[in-house]
């Protein structure tokens, strides 16, 4: 995350800090300044002790429920920060995948919409994937369900989602199984076999495509929730998706529905 104005910037989850620090220069960077973790999870705070050796000063922000490697500051949902003259950061607790996961509402200021095409974006790794949502390790449906739909769900539609693993095409393919006739995940799964094919990222997602094709912030539905409360249909899809074989049950599940 750079202020452009400044050129003060930021990272997430940088597991691989040499990479990340390579990255900020190409970007003309001078002043790293922040580290914002979403959970304490290896492959996402791995990396944080090894960047505050090689960024002397540099501040660690993570959940105050997470045990967070490196971290010298603890955030609670609400809490802000800022970067540089331009960029504000909101903590929101999302819970489920870690007791303490935080995601980040970034937020920039209006001339730089016009410029840079973003005035709101949120970053987090595990309690959302492109068309997916992580496992439920320390929590449970209602935190997932409170998480995606609620917390996630009430932010303006366009705002850009970054999450941390690169998962699109497969959980576009669940999707599928679970509402084979929905145009937009037929759609956005044609295109994220294409970026896959090319070597490019799925990512960013904006919350109104999720809303379109991601089954665990639908289960509001009547066609996703059946008879279920929506909080019952969520812990169902998710057992699903964890028994789910890929590519062969959708061959087998398309077979038995012609």
């Amino acid at each position: 995350i750079v202020d452009e104005s400044t050129k003060e910037g930021a990272v997430v989850d940088p597991v691989e800090p040499q990479k990340v620090l390579e990255a900020a220069n190409s970007h003309g960077v001078n002043n790293l300044k922040l580290v914002l973790t979403t959970h304490h999870h290896g492959d996402h705070a791995g990396g944080n002790e090894k960047i505050k050796q090689l960024v002397l000063g540099m501040k660690v922000y993570g959940g105050s429920m997470d045990n967070i490697k490196g971290c010298t500051d603890k955030v609670e949902n609400g809490d802000k920060m800022s970067l540089g003259a331009d960029i504000n950061i909101l903590c929101l607790h999302t819970p489920c995948h870690t007791k303490g996961h935080i995601s980040y509402c970034v937020t920039g200021k209006e001339e730089e919409v016009l410029r840079k095409e973003y005035n709101k974006l949120i970053l987090k790794a595990m309690p959302k994937f492109i068309a997916g949502c992580g496992k439920f390790f320390e929590g449970t449906a209602e935190q997932i369900y409170q998480s995606l739909c609620v917390t996630l769900g009430s932010l303006p539609k366009p705002t850009r989602v970054y999450c941390g693993h690169e998962y699109a095409v497969r959980n576009l393919l669940f999707a599928l199984t679970i509402e084979p006739d929905n145009l937009r995940i037929q759609q956005k799964l044609t295109w994220a076999k294409n970026q896959q094919q090319a070597g490019q990222s799925t990512i960013p997602s904006t919350i109104e495509e999720e809303m379109e094709t991601n089954p665990f912030m639908r289960v509001n539905l009547p066609e996703i929730q059946g008879a279920s409360l929506p909080v019952e249909a969520l812990r169902e899809l998710r057992k699903l998706k964890d028994k789910w074989k890929g590519v062969m049950e959708l061959t087998n599940y398309c077979i038995l529905h012609v």
